[in-house]
């Protein structure tokens, strides 16, 4: 059975190495090598998690099954991107699942707990990026109530990449 719990500072270095393997695995085909290098440093390195579970504008939560971590969703209190309207925005910032645990309904736990803590943000809506060249995720979150309201650029070192910005309610928790 998989849980779905709250990170702590004493999972930075697990939350490191999955969330870089996790970034690795889904975007390797499309990133050259040496960007991809500097942005799993940058991004995924165990400074940055552990600045990341210590920062309280950042929620992160973990699925574990028997201590085997197979994903997370992160979310923050972040700059509100062109054509997201409203107060009190957070960014649902990071929500991956290992492909071998996908379909078992742990991503939508996770949404739903990323959901719960926008809503302890104070947030009236939630917005996410999602990369332009990825259906099934895009597909995934128009299923859960994100509707497209612009793009903007995402940079991976020297790689620039076309994101769909969508955003839903954070008060309606079904998903």
């Amino acid at each position: 059975m998989t849980t779905v719990r709250a990170a702590t500072i004493a999972d930075a270095a697990a939350l490191a190495e999955l969330g870089a393997r996790l970034f690795f695995e889904t975007y390797e085909h499309e990133t050259p090598p040496a960007d991809m290098a500097a942005f799993l440093a940058e991004a995924h390195g165990l400074e940055q998690q552990t600045r990341e579970l210590s920062d309280p504008g950042i929620a992160t939560f973990l699925a574990d099954c028997g201590g085997e971590l197979t994903g997370y969703t992160q979310v923050r209190i972040h700059a509100i991107p062109n054509g997201v309207a409203g107060d009190a925005q957070v960014e649902l910032w990071r929500l991956y699942v290992d492909r071998r645990w996908h379909r078992r309904g742990i991503a939508d736990r996770l949404l739903m707990r990323a959901l719960e803590a926008a809503r302890t943000f104070g947030a009236s809506a939630v917005w996410l990026s999602v990369w332009e060249r990825n259906p099934p995720a895009i597909a995934y979150y128009r299923k859960r109530g994100f509707r497209e309201v612009g793009s903007h650029a995402f940079t991976v070192a020297s790689s620039v990449y076309r994101d769909l910005v969508m955003v839903r309610s954070a008060a309606d928790v079904e998903i």
